[in-house]
């Protein structure tokens, strides 16, 4: 059991996937979770094959009937157990890849959020009401958010691993991630791809509000911040509370 512990402890923190606050996430975890059980099932397996082919024989095969275990090994080991596990994680994975697209739904309508990639920060814009936020994006709990991924200069990765998975921001193209957070709290979101020197630092903040705060802080905003150009000197920012109108 404690080694158990001690090896699940990697599993919860700001950026694990194995710790999801929202359906996108969960989706994300359970095809994870399956996964790791079939490939424990499978070593599992193997290790036994392996243990009794090293077992000392009383005398070895002729030399068809070797070739017969041979075929046999070769076309169940090379063939059909990767084929059924291919096409088995295609039917059980491909329905958790729905979670993550802006798929028409029967709750309230998406909230949308532009996320504009730059070296080394995120813009967000709130395209219905004006608002903009640098390094921090604000979302309702219980609320499908299509996060609209756009870049100003190189290719940025937009990722909040507890609340969906990840989407490229791709200069020149507009690509739509879903995400939901199921309960209020602060989430860690990070670019995912490589995108220069402050590519470590280009990090961002989700707070997830309760729905009658998210409408009130929507309504009133705060501070106005400006927001860095592409003409200013590119160097790493840090979250900031603030956001323009």
């Amino acid at each position: 059991m404690a080694v158990a512990a001690w090896g699940l402890a990697g599993c919860a923190g700001p950026q694990s996937v194995l710790d999801p606050a929202g359906p996108s996430a969960a989706a994300i975890a359970m095809v994870w979770w399956w996964m790791f059980g079939v490939a424990v099932v499978v070593l599992a397996g193997i290790c036994v094959i392996w243990l009794l082919a090293m077992r000392p024989r009383a005398e070895a095969p002729d030399e068809d009937a070797a070739r017969r275990i041979q075929r046999r090994w070769l076309v169940g080991g090379g063939l059909v157990l990767p084929g059924v596990s291919i096409v088995a994680l295609l039917v059980f994975g491909s329905p958790a890849g729905f979670h993550q697209l802006p798929l028409p739904g029967a709750g309230p309508a998406p909230l949308r959020v532009d996320a504009i990639g730059h070296q080394w920060w995120w813009e967000m814009h709130y395209p219905d009401n004006g608002v903009r936020l640098k390094n921090e994006m604000r979302v309702p709990v219980g609320r499908a958010v299509d996060v609209h991924t756009q870049s100003s200069d190189v290719i940025h990765s937009f990722w909040v691993p507890r609340l969906g998975g990840k989407l490229d921001a791709v200069p020149g193209r507009t690509l739509v991630v879903r995400l939901q957070a199921d309960r209020a709290g602060t989430y860690r979101g990070q670019c995912a791809e490589f995108c220069g020197t402050g590519h470590a630092h280009m990090t961002m903040t989700v707070i997830a509000m309760e729905p009658a705060d998210f409408d009130a802080w929507l309504r009133t905003g705060q501070a106005p911040v400006p927001l860095l150009t592409d003409n200013e000197p590119k160097t790493p920012v840090t979250p900031h509370p603030g956001s323009a109108r």
